[in-house]
């Protein structure tokens, strides 16, 4: 097929009469034909960033000549003689028009105006046949060519959202970029929005509706005006200007309409070469037929008839010419993605219906380079095309330099961050792998496999079926027999099985074959689901499998019926779908009848082969949840599971057992009284053997260890059942008590024993809960229960301080159950009736809780592992186990079991255990926040107290503010402050009072009568400074005021101010007031970042050793040279500290700002604040503190955290700037000033 390339016949002109003979053409000239591949009119916009493969390439050449285009040479011969034969007619955008080429409202455009205005309201309608539409223009523009052109390009300004038009008077004296520079200005730039883009159901089809008016277009004149050159030409003229306007709604919609055109002419190309090579194939069979049977008029009109579609073709060519030159070529690397986006989705599909012309390496090019893109869509875009391109083999040849080139960055976009980016590489990848031998390597491969096991579902799948085609299909084809396949082969089945165990125990990527399995389940559900193969590999003798490989056997056996069964991923995955077809669903039914009807009879021999082993009997007994019990008959599994129960002592196994057996003793099952026997038979045997050792326990006073394991092992196997089935009948819950009772009386009952014990009580009290939640309950039955849950808890508090600790967590997880069980809570909801058996703690028993979450779970946090070796197993484990026992006492806080002053033992671990406890901890807050946001404001600052006590106690007041543990009492002093959120308004009474109490307790202690020290919890002023951002610029002028009140009382030397104070004076100046620049209270995004320089340079003011605070003084600027803080801060927050606005020159304006107003509070009038000349290294401890601020955890904190104070109730409040809201009365500072 012929290769593009620019022709002189439509560069110079069309041949057509209709052409020469108008005066419009006349009047425009060449020029405004001649395509904007020389044009002054193009806006370049930055180019997105390629790699530095692309630079070699030549990229700034591709843009102006392309060095591989297929038409190059021509389109510069022809652009060479058409300058030297008519100089193109072009003037720069940004000139004026020229005079007399105003916009003339006369009659032409009164008759214009509507039928552009009827174009454009049909095609948003979209109700009309486009076809028709077309036709009635085309019968129009026969009538009158001009008005019918105008009404074409004024459709195509509307479909901007311009709302000016172009008059005949225009067209005829203005040039292209004069009228565009008309339009612009005239364009209505209010809204962003435009047709493409423009919200609303009315524009909700105007984008299909335009492309498909645009391919009618070009379709209804590909026989007739599609080579007249006037409208075409002058139409593709106007398009390419537009696209290079500066105006986004003129670009984007241009843009769209040129490729949509070109889309359209590549079509038309393709039928004209398909109709020349026709043509060449019958002039041949006529010219080779015999000299009589030959038709000299047939070849005649053969050969005419190829030089008019020759001549066709290359106006056609020369058309795409300068579209691709002319827009494509400046567009594809617009700073608008959707522009982007189009230009690429348009050329890929150019590739795949004209690949003769387009499939060529100087065209794959633009689609390698647009992989790089930062926008999601167009990198989207660019994978679809490719994926067009490579799922068809006969291309694959042309594409092999391409693969070669881009191949790294097409595997790398699997761990792109879009998922949907991610899904489609992968798919791409797959289509590489099956159509293009051998160029993928292992290593390309292994960087996809990890990428199964992604806990999004669709990449996850994706990947899945990469490992499928990669190393599953080679070794195991599937034949068809005339379209149909044939049932696979045992052997192949067998096979699949052992390269899916291979790959997942030699890999090693992950620990559950249930995310493998979901991953393979849509490319090889039918194989996995082949639970003949897989029962048959497991119950055969001579299997020659591994332990490992066994229980990974087994896991993707119950994986497989889970799916089946249930239809949904596991836990993690989610599908995004809301539910199940109709046809899934009868799949699924149709899938739990076969398994069921195939796994019951061999379960039992399953669990009789395997009932050895915990590892795997356990997940063999999940089977039973997944069954159709509707259809179980056997009774061999009843007596499986008494064998295994009795034999396994193992938590999982009993629990599965239990479980299990619950399954099958439902009343609605004909076999029920069949279950119930048996269940209640294996109860009775492990009651009566508990009862006897019991016995034996309590008689003596020694046993051996196999004794104390057959107990403990029957207490762990009624547990587990007690749990599962109500053993209520069995009383089980006195003898327990007693062994318990014993164990805290005598401390010689083995620990192994007492925890299923109190396990056993703790249950028996639920279960007898259960039966008394009925009305009918007694007042005699209800205060037995009473009186059994406080005897258990005065029991498992006694448990608390046991030398084991595994006993003291088992009892504190049971006693936070039971008290928040039996809390005021449980008469909620019209049960009054148990109100008898309410429980409120005694003070006694909240403080050995509060003691107990002390000495076990705020312990010194260590580093975790990768979770690779057996210690960071456990580790993680321990983590996990603490967590809960905090989680439970958080609930018991905040339904109001224990009094909420004891959440400050856990609010004070909240900076230092953020990495481990940060959720729960945060939870507990925002909860604590909607109970009641004024005590929690105060158990904020109980928890500073605190704090600050245990760290005056240990160091002593000398140097106390200097020590790292008191950098940490400010880190977390920041943390709550930014915990009050961006509703500074609606929360400042609760910040001022916060102050207020701070003050109080900062001299609650005085120094003794004559002594010149500072009183020992003064920098406690410096935790207050963290909060005083919060603050309003009045309330900081009252709180100084207060403060210097509350001095008054302290005597201290002339001229040896306090660093605490003067620290705490600073942060109440006026520039720190975020209200002020702010007035609605919501603090700006760079605040925090402008708010620690000024901190630094404040610290720095207070360590210089010959400044005092004067009246009217103003204190100088300091010099920036702190080299520790350029060596501790990483570059880029040195680079963003800059950008953003923490500079030298902001702080001295701020000082000058308000020097004035911090004069009138800090003159030696009122009291002293000199500056502190004996305080050793003070200025390097503020320095230390200014380096304590780390932006990003400031800011995640702040976007954590920005809700938490919000009242829930109130969601607006007034700020008018001339409203006073800081009457003293209302804050109550009147008792104390």
């Amino acid at each position: 097929m012929p290769t593009l390339r620019s022709p002189s016949s439509w560069l110079h002109g069309s041949s057509s009469p209709s052409s020469v003979s108008s005066p419009l053409q006349q009047a425009m000239g060449s020029g405004q034909r001649g395509l904007s591949a020389s044009s002054s009119l193009y806006v370049n916009v930055p180019c997105e960033d390629r790699d530095s493969d692309q630079t070699s390439e030549g990229d700034s050449d591709s843009l102006s000549t392309d060095e591989g285009s297929d038409f190059e040479d021509s389109l510069k011969r022809n652009m060479k003689k058409r300058a030297a034969k008519r100089p193109l007619k072009t003037t720069p955008v940004a000139k004026h028009p020229k005079k007399g080429s105003q916009m003339v409202r006369g009659h032409s455009q009164k008759e214009s105006e509507p039928l552009a205005n009827d174009l454009f309201d049909a095609v948003k309608a979209a109700k009309s046949d486009m076809q028709s539409l077309v036709d009635e223009w085309l019968e129009s523009y026969k009538q009158n060519q001009e008005t019918a052109f105008l009404e074409l390009i004024n459709f195509f300004i509307r479909s901007c959202g311009c709302k000016g038009t172009v008059t005949p008077e225009m067209f005829k004296k203005m040039s292209n970029s004069e009228i565009i520079q008309h339009l612009t200005e005239q364009f209505n730039e209010d809204s962003g929005d435009y047709p493409l883009t423009a919200p609303g159901p009315s524009w909700k089809k105007f984008h299909g509706s335009f492309c498909e008016f645009v391919r009618t277009l070009v379709y209804q004149c590909q026989y007739s005006l599609l080579y007249d050159g006037f409208p075409m030409d002058n139409l593709i003229s106007l398009l390419t200007g537009l696209s290079d306007s500066q105006v986004r709604a003129f670009r984007h919609t241009s843009t769209l309409a040129a490729m949509k055109l070109m889309t359209s002419l590549v079509r038309v190309a393709l039928q004209l070469s398909l109709h020349k090579e026709n043509n060449q194939r019958q002039y041949e069979a006529e010219r080779n037929k015999g000299p009589g049977q030959r038709a000299p008029e047939r070849l005649e009109s053969l050969l005419e008839k190829r030089k008019e579609l020759q001549e066709h073709q290359e106006e056609i060519e020369g058309m795409m010419n300068a579209l691709f030159r002319g827009v494509f070529v400046h567009r594809y690397r617009d700073v608008l993605p959707e522009i982007r986006a189009i230009c690429i989705e348009e050329i890929g599909s150019w590739m795949q219906s004209y690949s003769a012309s387009f499939l060529t390496d100087s065209y794959l090019k633009y689609i390698g380079w647009t992989l790089h893109d930062k926008h999601r869509e167009v990198r989207l875009k660019c994978l679809k095309a490719l994926k067009e391109l490579y799922s068809n083999r006969d291309l694959i040849v042309r594409l092999e330099l391409f693969t070669s080139r881009f191949k790294d960055r097409m595997v790398s976009m699997v761990m792109d961050r879009e998922y949907d980016v991610a899904v489609e590489a992968v798919r791409l990848l797959i289509l590489i792998l099956k159509n293009m031998e051998g160029v993928l390597t292992d290593a390309d491969c292994e960087s996809i496999y990890p990428v199964v096991y992604a806990s999004h579902r669709a990449l996850a799948s994706a990947a899945g079926e990469f490992l499928y085609w990669k190393l599953f299909y080679p070794e195991y084809e599937t034949r068809t027999v005339s379209g149909k396949e044939r049932r696979r082969s045992p052997l192949a089945q067998r096979t699949f099985f052992h390269l899916l165990l291979s790959f997942f125990v030699e890999s090693e990527l992950h620990d559950h074959a249930a995310y493998l399995v979901d991953s393979l389940w849509d490319c090889a559900g039918s194989q996995l689901k082949d639970w003949e193969s897989l029962t048959s590999l497991l119950l055969e003798k001579d299997q020659n499998l591994g332990d490992v490989q066994e229980n990974t056997l087994i896991e993707i056996l119950v994986s497989s019926v889970r799916q089946a069964s249930e239809g949904h991923p596991p836990v993690g995955r989610v599908t995004g779908r809301k539910g199940l077809t109709h046809k899934e669903r009868k799949t699924q039914a149709d899938d739990k009848m076969k398994l069921t009807e195939h796994l019951i009879p061999l379960l039992p021999q399953l669990l009789a082969k395997f009932s050895a082993d915990a590892e795997k009997v356990a997940p063999l007994l999940q089977l039973l949840n997944y069954f159709d019990l509707n259809i179980y008959c056997t009774r061999r599994l009843e007596k499986q599971l008494q064998e295994v129960v009795m034999k396994h002592a193992d938590p999982a196994v009993l629990e599965a057992g239990a479980h299990a057996l619950c399954l099958l003793c439902n009343p609605e099952f004909t076999f029920f009284s069949r279950v119930d026997f048996t269940r209640s038979q294996l109860v009775d045997l492990l009651t009566d053997r508990f009862q006897q050792e019991l016995e034996e326990l309590l008689q003596s006073s020694f046993l051996d260890e196999d004794e104390v394991y057959s107990l403990a092992a029957t207490l762990k196997r009624l547990s587990a059942f007690y749990n599962a089935h109500d053993l209520t009948r069995w009383e089980l819950y006195e003898p327990c008590y007693r062994l318990i009772r014993k164990a805290v009386d005598t401390g010689q009952v083995p620990h192994q024993v007492i925890l299923p014990a109190l396990t056993v009580v703790y249950f028996s009290i639920l279960w007898t809960l259960t039966h008394l939640s009925g009305a009918g309950a007694s007042q005699k039955q209800l205060l037995s229960l009473k009186g059994r849950m406080v005897a258990f808890c005065e029991l498992c508090q006694s448990c608390l301080s046991d030398v084991d600790p595994e006993i003291q967590e088992q009892a504190f997880v049971l006693l936070s159950d039971l008290l928040l069980i039996f809390s005021p809570q449980m008469i909620v909801g019209g049960r009054d009736f148990l109100r008898p058996l309410v429980f409120v703690p005694e003070a006694t028993l909240q403080s050995e809780l509060a003691s107990f979450l002390m000495d076990h779970i705020f312990i010194q946090p260590g580093e975790l592992g990768k979770g690779h070796s057996q210690e960071d197993h456990l580790q993680i484990e321990q983590l996990h186990k603490r967590r809960r026992l905090l989680a439970g006492f958080c609930k018991l806080l905040i339904y109001g079991v224990l009094e909420m002053d004891a959440a400050s033992d856990v609010f004070k671990h909240y900076n230092k255990f953020y990495n481990d406890y940060g959720d729960i901890i945060k939870e507990t807050l925002t909860r604590a926040r909607q109970i009641d946001r004024s005590h929690c404001s105060q158990i904020l600052l109980l928890s500073l107290k605190q704090l600050y006590t245990e760290l005056l106690q240990e160091q002593g007041p000398q140097g106390l503010n200097e020590l790292p543990a008191f950098m940490e009492m400010r880190d977390l002093a920041r943390r709550f402050a930014l915990s009050f959120g961006p509703q500074q308004l609606q929360n400042r009474d609760l910040v001022v009072m916060l102050h207020k109490e701070g003050i109080k307790f900062s001299l609650s202690e005085l120094p003794p009568a004559g002594s010149s020290s500072q009183p020992p919890n003064l920098a406690f002023l410096e935790l207050l400074s963290e909060f005083s951002p919060r603050l309003f610029h009045q309330d900081k002028q009252l709180l100084l005021s207060y403060l210097e009140k509350c001095l008054q009382r302290v005597s201290q030397a002339p001229g040896h101010p306090w660093g605490s104070v003067t620290i705490y004076c600073h942060s109440l100046s006026p520039v720190e007031n975020t209200a002020e620049t702010n007035p609605q209270g919501y603090p700006h995004s760079k605040k925090r970042r402008i708010e620690g320089s000024s901190r630094q340079h404040r610290e720095d003011i207070s360590s210089s050793q010959e400044e005092s605070l004067q009246l009217n003084s103003i204190p100088p600027t300091p010099t920036l040279t702190s080299t520790a803080v350029k060596n501790r801060q990483p570059l880029g927050a040195l680079e963003e500290v800059e950008e953003e606005g923490g500079s030298e020159s902001e702080f001295t304006r701020g000082q000058l700002l308000r020097g004035t107003q911090r004069s009138r509070f800090l003159s030696p009038q009122h009291f002293q604040t000199a500056l502190n000349h004996s305080g050793p290294g003070l200025g390097n401890r503020l320095t230390r503190l200014s380096l304590m601020e780390e932006d990003e955890e400031e800011l995640e904190i702040q976007n954590e955290s920005g809700e938490e104070w919000q009242d829930p109730d109130k969601h607006s409040y007034p700020s008018e700037p001339g409203l006073d809201l800081l009457d003293s009365t209302e804050l109550n500072f009147e008792e104390d000033f």
